[in-house]
């Protein structure tokens, strides 16, 4: 398995020995909890068995063994960074102990991983062993390119494919519906498969359930898009709590508090992570943001000076094939958004920091 690009940031001293501290603070909190509440002795345990994580706490996992049957497990001081996904080895208690049944040794290695920049922690992982990601996005207050590029840079860096859905579109004027259709085209032109759906009326939603098939997926997207309203749409027994857009400022509430695994009646899986309002890209290099819109790759390594910023340089072959038409201005741009924020970001960052 290649090496996850997203775990390659550079640190400075201070912020890696902040990290240690907080990572040291947490592992003994976790310590004296796990102390506390149970002493698991050996001959308390059962044999060793497989099994997959289907919900991540903060000092608890839920482990679903092979039978699908379900069991809340503590965690072995020595894993970190265990997430909803994970394929484990864990082992089952003789009797419960107030509320745990068993608990997880190991962790099988990732097929992939999807994480994001913590300020205390570095990267954190939130999600192993996926095979889709779902952009879910949504027309109120006003469809963003520039969230959903963030989110394809991200998907793209971690070798996930991605798939950008538009929901709400029952919302929709007719007039705005083009414009959207005509906003995604933008994508598709570039191989991203892309989908308006309505979890209200209905539309396309079996053309997204049959996307889950024999495979697990993801859904990403900021509070108040409708990830909640989804998954009450496809799985109704779950009855996912859903939230009202604030009116103040537009944006949705969370509404989920931990990330979960669904299986699906034709087979596939459903992982529903918590609403990311902002999903920094603070941890990844410019070149690493660059390499993160695919229809770059063609033209970069072409432009008459290596250090070129794909601005105003002369000779730059990224503006050339924007002038040409074959890369669109609307993700040009965005582009030099990100680069921007995240340089303003980092600045920020190290003069609070240092």
């Amino acid at each position: 398995m290649k090496d996850n690009p997203l775990s390659k940031r550079k640190l400075t001293q201070n912020q890696k020995r902040r990290i240690q501290s907080n990572n040291e603070k947490a592992l003994h909190r976790h310590q004296r909890r796990e102390k506390k509440e149970i002493e698991w002795q050996d001959d308390m345990l059962g044999e060793s068995q497989d099994g997959i994580v289907v919900t991540r706490y903060s000092v608890h996992a839920d482990v679903e063994n092979a039978q699908g049957e379900i069991f809340r497990c503590n965690l072995r001081r020595t894993l970190s960074s265990l997430v909803v996904g994970d394929r484990v080895v864990w082992r089952q208690g003789n009797q419960q102990l107030q509320g745990v049944s068993g608990v997880i040794e190991a962790i099988k290695p990732r097929q992939n991983e999807i994480t994001r920049p913590d300020y205390y922690d570095g990267l954190k992982v939130i999600a192993a062993n996926i095979d889709r990601i779902i952009i879910v996005s949504a027309v109120l207050p006003t469809l963003s390119l520039n969230i959903i590029d963030r989110y394809l840079v991200i998907c793209e860096t971690a070798n996930i494919p991605a798939v950008i859905v538009v929901n709400k579109v029952d919302l929709l004027t007719d007039e705005a519906r083009k414009e959207v259709e005509e906003q995604l085209k933008i994508y598709e032109k570039i191989g991203y498969q892309t989908m308006m759906i309505s979890a209200m009326s209905g539309e396309n939603m079996e053309k997204l359930t049959a996307l889950f098939n024999n495979s697990t997926s993801i859904l990403v997207g900021q509070s108040g898009v409708g990830k909640s309203s989804l998954i009450n749409h496809i799985l109704p027994e779950v009855n996912a709590h859903v939230g009202d857009i604030s009116e103040n400022s537009g944006l949705g509430q969370h509404t989920t508090t931990s990330s979960r695994l669904y299986h699906l009646n034709q087979g596939g899986n459903l992982i529903d992570s918590p609403g990311i309002r902002e999903f920094g890209l603070w941890h990844l290099e410019q070149d690493q943001i660059t390499k993160g819109y695919r229809e770059f790759q063609y033209f970069l390594g072409t432009c008459k000076f290596r250090d070129c910023k794909h601005l105003n340089d002369p000779g730059c072959a990224l503006r050339e094939a924007v002038e040409q038409g074959k890369i669109h201005s609307v993700r040009f741009d965005n582009y030099h958004r990100l680069i921007a924020s995240l340089n303003e970001t980092k600045s920020q960052r190290y003069f609070s920091i240092e």
